[in-house]
């Protein structure tokens, strides 16, 4: 325990980030020198009510209570001190999703979160009227939608927000948004860093309501006054009364946002990919893109420059639900090991497995894939007759079949002529060192590295944007994490190897001829799928997602 540790803590000098991920909320507490003091968590889960993925409002509140009060049981225990301020404050949340209130501020529908995918006619019809790629996800195709489908409660609507909005507002009364969250529920001009008002002009002739403007929320970027802690915000975090109000909080973001930051990716030419559950990649682009792309989704660091993300509803799960298997098969053997050590022993024999898999293909599509145009998805495991059979050959299927719809995605950038100088990785799948870094920089060719730091997830990337509040006069936001964040924090690069990029070719090619399966596969009776997503869970043993710590469960976006 050390002196000038719970001194920190005693005087409020530490930042709280917190940060509520699909299967985790994490309360994260950094000191000055931006190192991870304490944490804590609460699990919660997603419900299927009347046809739409929600979290009830009540479960938000008890959840972020518990991670906090977690996370106070942690501080006194390794330090002997129970905060009471805190030198700054930050909320992110999984993006986009739907969160409509009336005038006294009580919702109207149930939260519909970013895995409903009721939305198509309305985002077809935005992209259309807007010249630009409005996804299923965005609020704005949810505000659409509800209009398109009658509901009653749009004529109620006095205002929308995100996940991390509403908790924001709980604690310091603003309804604002970082810019990079904002981007989620509307496109965002780069040049004025604010809703872009030409779209909203149109969008608002679509849509059909008075002033669309008046019901999003401000817009901030990173580094402004975005309010301070309430006397009533304190209470709904901290049950006990301890905590005091009065801290300052930054700009509540996404959880892409606070994936760029913890992966030090918010200047041009870099970008970041995180795979867990789904995977995406985010590339800060150095000029607008020529066309609207449906591959495409067009957000903001939490800066406010432009970003192009590739998303994938498909990511590691298949690779989890394997590694499942093999446990089942060890214990059953008589000779149990824990998951970490199977995902180590099946990634340690696929990477001497052929470059291409020796002729297997996996398709990892638990859910329907907007990217390759695939509504009802089947996870397919197909050989040739010569193909050679292997465990490791197996694996590495699973491993580049993970990687191939976010690599198809990828060479829509790269058509438009978009740069990357490297891209950092982060994601449980990467705990284990060696072939998924490698097979990632052979996917997309370009450099991948692992930083230090990224593991850490979205809430120590949310309070390193609390302390960026002292630093935004001084310094961008790229060079306070240059110099200040990142300075001192190792990095791993690897460059793509010229024959495991050639495997992956021919994977790829294998990869998109079967896709047609698909379709035929999906008629099959089995398991369903309900709104898009798969009903199956996340898999135990295996990492997914970017909102925990390496040592935990996590899920993605």
């Amino acid at each position: 325990m050390s002196d000038d540790r719970t001194r920190e803590i005693a005087d409020g000098r530490t930042t709280l980030g917190i940060e509520l991920g699909s299967t985790r909320i994490k309360a994260c507490l950094v000191g000055k020198d931006l190192t991870v003091i304490a944490s804590g968590s609460h699990e919660w889960e997603n419900e299927f009510v009347d046809g739409r993925w929600t979290y009830p409002l009540a479960a938000v509140e008890t959840g972020v209570r518990a991670a906090y009060a977690a996370l106070v049981a942690d501080v006194q225990e390794q330090h002997g001190s129970v905060p009471t301020a805190f030198r700054a404050v930050g909320v992110s949340a999984m993006m986009h999703g739907y969160l409509p209130f009336d005038a006294a501020g009580d919702l109207l529908v149930p939260f519909r979160t970013w895995r409903n995918t009721s939305t198509g006619p309305a985002a077809a019809a935005l992209s259309d009227a807007l010249g630009f790629n409005i996804p299923l996800r965005w609020s704005v195709a949810h505000l659409y939608q509800a209009v398109l489908d009658d509901e009653q409660h749009v004529a109620h609507i006095d205002g929308i927000t995100t996940l991390a909005g509403y908790v924001h507002r709980r604690l310091t009364g603003r309804d604002v948004l970082g810019v990079g969250d904002a981007s989620g529920v509307f496109p965002i001009d780069p040049a004025t860093q604010d809703y872009d008002a030409a779209m909203l002009s149109a969008a608002q002739d679509l849509i059909g309501v008075p002033d669309l403007r008046v019901l999003l929320p401000e817009v901030l970027v990173a580094g402004q006054d975005a309010g301070t802690l309430t006397p009533e915000g304190a209470a709904w975090l901290d049950a006990t009364g301890t905590l005091q109000p009065g801290a300052p909080l930054c700009p509540p973001e996404g959880d892409a946002g606070t994936g760029m930051v913890a992966t030090n990716a918010v200047a041009q030419r870099t970008g970041n990919v995180s795979v867990g559950t789904s995977i995406f990649a985010m590339v800060v682009l150095e000029r607008p893109l020529s066309t609207p792309h449906e591959e495409l989704d067009v957000v903001t660091t939490p800066a406010g420059d432009a970003v192009a993300m590739v998303h994938c509803n498909n990511g590691a799960s298949e690779i989890g639900s394997w590694a499942r298997v093999f446990g089942r098969f060890a214990e059953a053997a008589g000779a149990p090991v824990d998951g970490d050590t199977v995902f180590r022993t099946l990634l340690d024999e696929a990477a001497d497995a052929d470059t291409d898999a020796g002729g297997l293909l996996a398709v990892n599509y638990l859910a329907g894939e907007p990217v390759t145009g695939v509504e009802d998805g089947r996870p397919l495991l197909l050989r040739a007759p010569d193909a050679r059979f292997t465990l490791g050959n197996l694996v590495r299927a699973e491993l580049m079949g993970a990687f191939a719809t976010l690599a198809i995605g990828m060479e829509v950038l790269h058509g438009e002529g978009v740069a990357v100088d490297r891209m950092t990785a982060h994601g449980g799948l990467f705990r284990t060192p060696g072939l998924p870094q490698r097979q990632l920089a052979a996917a997309l060719r370009v450099p991948v590295a692992l930083e230090a730091t990224a593991s850490e997830g979205g809430a120590w990337g949310i309070a390193v944007l609390a302390a960026y509040l002292e630093h935004a006069a001084d310094s961008s936001l790229a060079e306070y994490l240059d110099t200040t964040v990142f300075g001192s924090a190792a990095t791993n690069v690897v460059e793509p190897d010229d024959r495991d990029v050639a495997g992956f070719t021919a994977y790829l090619d294998r990869f998109r001829a079967a896709l047609p399966i698909q379709a035929i596969a999906a008629t099959v009776p089995g398991a369903t799928t309900r709104g898009g997503v798969p009903t199956e869970a996340g898999e135990p043993g295996l990492q997914t997602d970017t909102d925990a710590d390496p040592q935990q469960e996590q899920d993605v976006i």
